[in-house]
């Protein structure tokens, strides 16, 4: 049999074995995505780590929509978000020792945490050849395959002992922005034929700044560097529900390295559902500014996102990408924080004009979707609808956009990791499944 028939053949197949019937999950009580009919997540789990806010619940039990809050370790995103831009400092260091440890550094624990971090930024010179080995891979695949690497280096990786997490855990955050960097000046000069850097962190640098520099060397601002930490921030935690999170703590509670879990988190962040949404965003966007004529013109918005939603215009999804979430109802307090510095932004780089239509885009494309949906609960801009915008304004390029959501969720996923290998009582994550397919009475080969 020809092999290529062979494959079509097999593939055809999946079209019947892969079948399961919508109403067979009402039916056996599955939830799908995990997630229950009123959209709100199975609980699976218990974190003292992160608090994702999108609804609450009244005395009937039923959900109602609010303003989301999203809590590190019991303090409200804004409340540690609106120091740092009061004071015009960098943050994302002392967020980190915050979201591992669950408690605020004084001075002192700050400082020797930064250098802490500083400490671990160079990359063993093995690790740099085989990034240039990978040249024009996809540079989450890179970071990926990075990380497995880390493994060999290591000369205790499968000690799951608090003290050994820790230390894998500030090696990891320390590292990322080290590779991606680097990473991604090898993609530039192995695809778009530009000279190769590679420039050593410099010690009296901060993580967003060591990242720009060894990425764009002087070529940055203060407000860029800023707003790369805070998004670095933004981006760092988001519960133990989210796909990526949940992977690691999946993968961690098997007692596999950690490494091994790592790798695992950034192969699902990766995906254009999850961490790889900003980009579809920013594309969305650069598509609107050159199909819509009048950016001021709500008449030409509204018509044009109601052509998105009836599939009849972009990629004919029937999506407005960076609009909903899983969660949040009324608003997503990232995005509303990105919002404020994307308008900062857009004011230093002389961008404004684009700002305000990015901002009718998000105002027309809620109601369209809800009238589109023709319901009144409420929808709201997410994280990637800003996240993107502010990644070009800074000068960054979308081959690097999902790699820095993953240099920020390090923290996070280590965070949860050492979390699920320290609680009491900690058990196998081992959901189940029903099977719904009839036995079936065996055909000989002879016979088949």
């Amino acid at each position: 049999m020809n092999k290529e028939y062979l494959i079509y053949k097999l593939s055809d197949a999946v079209k019947n074995s892969c079948k399961i019937p919508r109403e067979a999950f009402t039916e056996f009580g599955v939830k799908r995505g995990l997630r229950n009919e009123d959209g709100s997540g199975v609980l699976v789990g218990l974190t003292n780590i992160g608090n994702v806010v999108g609804y609450e619940r009244d005395k009937e039990n039923k959900l109602q929509p609010c303003p989301g809050r999203l809590y590190y370790r019991g303090y409200e995103l804004d409340d540690l978000v609106s120091p740092l831009l009061k004071e015009k400092r960098f943050g994302f260091e002392e967020i980190a020792y915050l979201i591992l440890s669950g408690e605020l550094p004084d001075k002192e624990e700050l400082t020797a945490f930064k250098e802490l971090l500083n400490d671990n930024m160079p990359l063993d010179h093995r690790t740099i050849v085989h990034i240039i080995d990978l040249e024009g891979s996809n540079i989450m695949n890179i970071l990926a395959r990075c990380v497995l690497e880390m493994y060999t280096f290591d000369p205790n990786p499968d000690d799951i002992s608090r003290d050994n997490l820790m230390r894998q855990s500030i090696e990891l955050i320390a590292k990322f922005p080290t590779i991606v960097a680097y990473a991604y000046n090898i993609y530039r000069h192995s695809v778009q034929g530009r000279s190769l850097h590679i420039r050593h962190p410099r010690e009296n640098l901060g993580i967003a700044e060591n990242f720009l520099y060894m990425l764009k060397h002087t070529n940055y601002t203060e407000l860029d560097a800023r707003m790369l930490d805070l998004l670095l921030i933004i981006q760092a935690e988001h519960g133990g529900g989210n796909n990526s999170t949940f992977t690691v703590r999946v993968t961690s509670s098997t007692r596999t390295d950690t490494y091994s879990s790592i790798a695992a988190g950034i192969g699902s962040l990766k995906g254009p559902l999850h961490g790889g949404a900003n980009i579809k965003v920013i594309n969305m966007f650069h598509h609107l500014k050159e199909q819509i004529k009048d950016w001021t013109n709500i008449d030409e918005i509204d018509t044009y996102l109601n052509r998105m939603l009836d599939k009849q215009a972009y990629d004919k999804t029937g999506l407005i990408y960076g609009i909903g979430h899983a969660v949040y109802t009324m608003s997503d307090p990232r995005a509303v924080e990105l919002k404020k510095l994307a308008g900062e932004m857009a004011k230093e780089k002389g961008r404004e004009e684009e700002y305000n239509f990015l901002k009718l885009i998000e105002q027309e494309g809620i109601k369209c979707l809800m009238a589109h949906r023709k319901t009144d609960k409420p929808a709201c801009a997410n994280l990637d609808f800003y996240s993107g915008f502010i990644y070009e304004m800074i000068g960054l390029p979308q081959e690097i956009y999902t790699p820095i959501f993953a240099m920020a969720r390090i923290v996070g996923w280590t965070a949860h990791r050492i979390e699920e290998l320290n609680f009491e009582g900690r058990r196998i994550i081992r959901p189940a499944y029903k099977n719904i397919l009839e036995n079936q009475d065996y055909t000989s080969l002879n016979e088949r």
